[in-house]
């Protein structure tokens, strides 16, 4: 989906708020409007009206979808609906997916859900709201990116990414080049490199909480320093743009401001859609290496499904090279599956396989440390000063 902001032809990316939208429901093939909220409402749909749809909680945009549950998501779900003759419901909560589940944990209504990230993924597993499930398609799944998300497969990963700090070619030309080859540290050593960074709030923002998340890794592990030291320098310049949709559409694509906190892919969307080549990304590089936050975006099953089975073949449908093949020009995030082939636009991209992952240090913390973890750097990042 592009539409026109300012100057330029923005790309709206729709994977950062997932479940952040109003609640819409999509029915793929027909369904009579039945909730099924109950184990008897469950017996008396199936006895009077047929199988139970298949309902799947996810975010608006999946796949690229100008609204929840729309092409191509539609179009292979139709599939999948056809060849097990069970008709589908997709539904966007109007919360999050976490709290959506959670909030009806005494009668799931929900069968999957699809868009639990590296950070609620652990949230979900931790109130568990989730079931394991071992999938045979995670042999052609890098383990790094399964441990990093669900050890336990309580949500298999079917995309991943990298944040990446996008900047301007104008920016790069006026600071010799050196944001190319530059670290967190920059921003915090030259006030002038701090005003031209438009980041996301961590407190609501799915994108926030990640770029929270890599200054926090970075500084604590890498730099081994303290992670408020980065804050503290740089809160009084940079701009809080609250939601990576303004930050990144209007802000700077739209804007007139120089770099965003967004993802290592966004210069291959802006290319694709015609907005042109008018800025690049970056890492942290930090002797000789390059560091950032790893994004992982899952599926799971709901905890009470009433199609267990199903789900189980439904998360393999997902990870096959047909639905994975939609991923990179559409959801502009590598697909897990690693036997399915890149474009040819990612090429120029920085390889994902040369950034090490700050995640690797919450490897081997419980689902509830991680939680915890957020919700203290959170608190901390409030009392610093920030939104």
């Amino acid at each position: 989906m592009t539409h026109r902001i300012g100057g330029f032809a923005s790309t709206v990316r729709p994977l950062r708020r997932p479940g952040g939208a109003g609640r819409v429901v999509i029915a793929v093939a027909i369904v009579t409007a039945v909730t099924v909220a109950t184990i008897g409402g469950y017996q008396y749909y199936t006895a009077h009206l047929g199988p139970a749809p298949l309902v799947i909680y996810t975010y608006p945009g999946l796949l690229g979808s100008v609204s929840c549950g729309g092409p191509p998501l539609a179009g292979l779900l139709a599939n999948f609906s056809a060849a097990h003759d069970i008709p589908i419901e997709v539904e966007c909560p109007s919360g999050t997916l976490v709290t959506t589940l959670e909030s009806q944990e005494s009668s799931p209504l929900a069968d999957l859900v699809i868009g639990l990230d590296e950070l609620t993924a652990p949230q979900a597993e931790n109130l568990g709201l989730l079931v394991p499930y071992a999938s045979p398609q995670l042999a052609a799944i890098n383990a790094s990116v399964v441990d990093a998300l669900s050890p336990g497969h309580y949500v298999t990963p079917y995309e991943y990414g990298f944040l990446g700090i996008d900047y301007t070619d104008a920016f790069a030309l006026a600071t010799d080049g050196a944001i190319a080859n530059s670290s967190l540290v920059n921003f915090t050593t030259n006030a002038s490199w701090a005003r031209a960074l438009i980041y996301e709030d961590p407190m609501f923002d799915i994108t926030g909480e990640e770029f929270l998340a890599w200054t926090v890794e970075f500084y604590e592990h890498v730099l081994h320093d303290d992670w408020t030291d980065f804050w503290n320098d740089v809160l009084p310049y940079a701009t809080d743009a609250g939601t990576w949709g303004t930050a990144f559409n209007t802000d700077f694509v739209g804007g007139t401001e120089p770099m965003v906190v967004s993802y290592t892919t966004d210069p291959a969307s802006a290319v694709y859609y015609g907005e042109g080549d008018f800025f690049n990304t970056t890492v942290s590089l930090w002797n000789g290496t390059l560091y950032s936050w790893e994004t992982i975006y899952g599926i799971g099953i709901v905890a009470g499904t009433h199609h267990l089975a199903l789900d189980q073949e439904f998360i393999n449908y997902f990870l096959n090279g047909t639905v994975q093949s939609e991923i990179p020009l559409n959801e502009w995030e590598y697909p897990a599956n690693d036997t399915v082939p890149l474009p040819s636009i990612y090429a120029p991209l920085i390889p994902p396989s040369s950034i090490s992952p700050l995640n690797v240090y919450t490897a081997g913390e419980t689902p509830s440390d991680i939680a915890t973890n957020l919700t203290q750097w959170q608190t901390t990042w409030e009392s610093l000063g920030g939104a």
